[in-house]
């Protein structure tokens, strides 16, 4: 695929948690004070590692900006990051290890989750600036930062410090609709670019007292006027793809439905694939349909780190037209 010469390809750094998905096949979720066997228990790298990586793999300059800690879970998320090129800016959490996301994943893959707390929450404004945002870099946030006062004071306190032309992107996770109207309010505001959901779109909107439109076209639309001056704005719907809101206009952007053996990560790897084409200048409609692409191919696919290449897409799409 062509690329623009012209411009500086931007970076894609990540200021959320990344913590060690620990993830167990199960048959089903037992009854409370029940138990149930696991078929299988796998330790991976997962929250914004998952982006990260779709991002690294699509060719983007990826940097982690979240706390890590010291320690096992620690160590294998560095080892994760390091094997696809992606540097960790702040320094090493002293003493205390990164937390972990246990993952049951039931045969139709829908996915439960239990999370700990551990360094990955130990941010400050100076640890996020240790990785120097510059024009034309994408800062991705997550809604699970603003959700404790530890992650989301700092960071609401160094977003509006960044130059005006590096890109905020803000995915909100199922945490963003529930917080205080002062919070999301002031994220908001530093948004340049929403990626969510239906479900967590639908979520901001009935917050901000609006009904939501029934079709994602329209809940797209709905979305962009709450974000910073001409924002983007994309909302995902599993297989069915996803719209995109840029330049006032929104399109929709089909999926690629696949039969699906795990679906965690999938936005996130939707997320990653999506910022690496456009930072390296890709317009956004097509830039959604890639995205698409390896979001299909990742449901295929066991594991959170599990993203495909940009070569796969290319393949893929080659197959599928």
């Amino acid at each position: 695929m062509s690329r623009p010469t012209d411009r500086p390809v931007g970076r894609v750094i990540h200021t959320g948690q990344a913590l060690v998905d620990v993830v167990v096949e199960v048959p089903d979720l037992p009854a409370r004070g029940q138990n149930v066997m696991a078929a299988s228990a796998t330790d991976y790298a997962g929250g914004t590692v998952t982006v990260l990586l779709a991002a690294a793999r699509f060719g983007a300059e990826c940097v982690q900006a979240g706390s890590v800690g010291t320690g096992p879970h620690g160590d294998l998320i560095r080892s994760a990051l390091a094997a696809e090129g992606i540097g960790v800016s702040a320094p090493p959490v002293e003493g205390l290890d990164t937390g972990i996301c246990v993952v049951m994943v039931e045969p139709s893959a829908e996915r439960t989750f239990v999370t700990t707390l551990g360094a990955e929450r130990q941010i400050s404004v100076e640890s996020l600036a240790t990785s120097g945002p510059r024009p034309g870099d994408l800062v991705c946030v997550t809604g699970f930062s603003l959700a404790l006062a530890a992650t989301g004071e700092p960071l609401l306190a160094w977003l509006p410090t960044l130059h005006p032309e590096v890109v905020v992107v803000l995915d909100p996770g199922a945490a963003f609709a529930a917080l205080p109207q002062d919070v999301r309010a002031a994220m908001l505001a530093v948004t340049d670019v929403w990626s969510s959901n239906a479900e967590e779109a639908e979520d901001l909107l009935r917050a901000a007292g609006q009904d939501p439109p029934a079709d994602l076209t329209g809940l797209t639309t709905a979305i962009a006027p709450l974000l910073r001056g001409d924002a983007v704005a994309i909302v995902r719907d599993g297989p069915e793809g996803c719209a995109v809101h840029a330049g006032g206009e929104t399109t929709y952007v089909p999926g690629f439905p696949q039969t699906a053996v795990d679906t965690n990560g999938a936005g996130d790897t939707h997320t990653g694939a999506l910022l690496a084409e456009v930072a390296a200048g890709t317009p956004w409609v097509e830039g959604c349909r890639r995205a698409n692409a390896a979001a299909a191919i990742k449901v295929t696919r066991r594991g959170p780190e599990s993203a495909p290449t940009a070569a796969e897409v290319d393949a893929f799409l080659a197959r599928v037209g």
